[in-house]
């Protein structure tokens, strides 16, 4: 399986209200010009319709994220894959589709038992993008085909959900760090897996082992721009409107992103940086990283990760 880019997210919320400000004045989204009015908040950031869609909830979660394949080959082909490893999957009708601005969508769960869609032919509604926070464009590729940033998702069984990343979908690792927050000798730590899809994003998907629960289903997502002042004036933002910052800012070891990290109105947390690296995935070898950050990057409250 080839999966080409983070696509979308769709996000439960319970006070979508606050999403619809904080994505718009604080993150510089726009809504979204070619979407229904159907009470969701879908924001925009480039040529695709939307990038985040959040629907009304009971709860404050991550309801799915969104992978890319190429045409409907490789869909069918996806399909055949996740029946051959043995992955119970749901093809959503043409209305679920439509929902989504795509041709087709296939859902199913991984074995941390978070809700993947993949799916083919997503639309371009070539909407001009116009920021309300004055931000020119965000670092997607050409036509949105690097995705819209990362993700990071918490995991129990860290192995096994990185085996099917890799087997069943076809990610490619990236980095892994080892992270110990107990001085006692006989803590095993918790791991980290950076893994990245096919496009030059350092990492798309990353799985953090957390032992506890996590009601939002998320540690982190990430947005980027094209320049340290954009990250500045975000940072005035979030300053401004007394939004936790989880995190200073700082620059990544793997990645290089020159980022910091808030607190999002659904309980996880949003890197917003600039200048993450551009792999060339050929012949390329996983690293290991002993050290998060090059400098700064000095967590105020739990919750953010890598």
């Amino acid at each position: 399986m080839n999966v080409k880019s983070l696509g979308y997210l769709r996000i439960a919320s319970t006070d979508i209200a606050r999403w619809r400000e904080y994505g718009t004045a604080i993150l510089g989204m726009m809504l979204a010009p070619t979407m229904p009015d159907d009470g969701n908040v879908y924001l925009k950031m480039d040529e695709r319709p939307f990038r985040f869609a959040i629907i009304p909830g009971a709860a404050d979660r991550l309801l799915c994220a969104g992978w890319e394949l190429a045409g409907p080959e490789e869909f069918d082909d996806a399909l055949d894959e996740l029946t051959a490893a043995g992955v119970a999957w749901e093809l959503l009708d043409a209305a679920e589709a439509r929902a989504r601005r795509v041709r087709a969508v296939v859902r199913f769960s991984d074995p941390a038992g978070a809700t993947v869609e993949l799916y083919h032919g997503a639309d371009l509604d070539y909407a001009k993008f116009i920021s309300p926070c004055g931000i020119p464009a965000f670092e997607t590729g050409f036509n949105g085909n690097m995705g819209f940033g990362h993700l990071v998702v918490p995991v129990k069984n860290l192995q096994e959900t990185r085996r099917f990343y890799r087997e069943v979908l076809g990610f490619g690792d990236t980095d892994y760090m080892h992270f110990h927050f107990n001085p006692d000798p006989a803590d095993p730590g918790q791991g980290l897996y950076f893994m990245h899809v096919d496009n030059p994003r350092h990492h798309s998907l990353a799985l953090y082992e957390e032992p506890g629960e996590n009601p939002t289903g998320c540690v982190h997502t990430m947005l980027e721009v094209k320049s340290v002042d954009e990250v500045g004036y975000c940072l005035d933002r979030v300053q401004a409107a007394g939004i936790p910052v989880i995190s200073t800012m700082g620059r990544h070891t793997n990645d290089r992103m020159l980022s910091f990290y808030m607190l999002t109105p659904g309980g996880f947390a949003m890197e917003f940086g600039c200048e993450g690296l551009k792999m060339d995935w050929n012949g390329y070898t996983p690293t290991v990283s002993a050290l998060p950050s090059i400098w700064g990057h000095k967590f105020q409250m739990a919750g953010g990760g890598h």
